[in-house]
């Protein structure tokens, strides 16, 4: 686990001192929950960032706060994307004997046969809802694709085993599908050839009406 320190600040911050502490790269917080007083704090953004590349989106964090160190993990952010800046975390405190329920990314490894072939290679999931304590959350399930041909597909209960975890999704779920590739239809040369005869035909009769 990946150590991240914080500084406690007033619960109700006014816009202007959010906006000012967030100029000086510190992000407002706040963390709640197992054991632990809903509390006001800021943490720096780039050591954040650093922490969560280390540990993964869903993995847990020392957060050293007034009171000692307290193992959580983000239940939330709030992102500016016009500035580029993380304003906002929800650190939710946890008991790693209890299990939470979270979602995990599906992760494609491998190149599908079918896909070389032609086919349409479609993910309609990208992330499914996993329930383990917080030590067993992978940062993502990796499903290989190496053996679907056109026509094959991988569903929830084919990845049902990979780990200490349970997925809340349903068995029939497809995460991947090779489709088979979409033909457009031939196009029909008598009937273009008809069509430019017919036109053909028309401006000749509109000639000899104008005559």
């Amino acid at each position: 686990m990946a150590k991240l320190a914080s500084n406690s600040r007033a619960g109700k911050s006014k816009q202007s001192e959010l906006k000012e502490l967030r100029q000086t790269g510190k992000v407002p917080a706040v963390v709640y929950g197992f054991e632990t007083e809903n509390t006001s704090l800021s943490v720096d953004e780039n050591e954040f960032i650093r922490v969560i590349r280390e540990v993964g989106r869903n993995g847990v964090i020392d957060l050293e706060i007034a009171e000692g160190v307290t193992q959580v993990m983000v239940s939330d952010y709030q992102f500016d994307a016009l500035k580029n800046q993380i304003t906002h975390i929800d650190f939710i405190a946890i008991n790693m004997q209890t299990e939470v329920t979270v979602e995990v990314q599906i992760e494609l490894t491998g190149e599908a046969p079918g896909q070389k072939e032609g086919g349409i290679l479609e993910q309609p999931l990208f992330e499914v809802s996993v329930t383990a304590k917080p030590a067993d959350i992978p940062e993502t399930i990796e499903v290989d694709i190496s053996e679907l041909n056109i026509g094959d597909a991988i569903h929830v209960e084919d990845i049902r085993s990979k780990g200490n975890f349970v997925i809340e999704n349903e068995d029939a779920d497809a995460l991947v599908i090779v489709s088979a590739p979409t033909e457009e239809p031939e196009e029909d040369e008598n009937a273009e050839e008809q069509s430019v005869e017919v036109e053909a035909t028309a401006q000749k009769n509109d000639a000899a009406d104008n005559e």
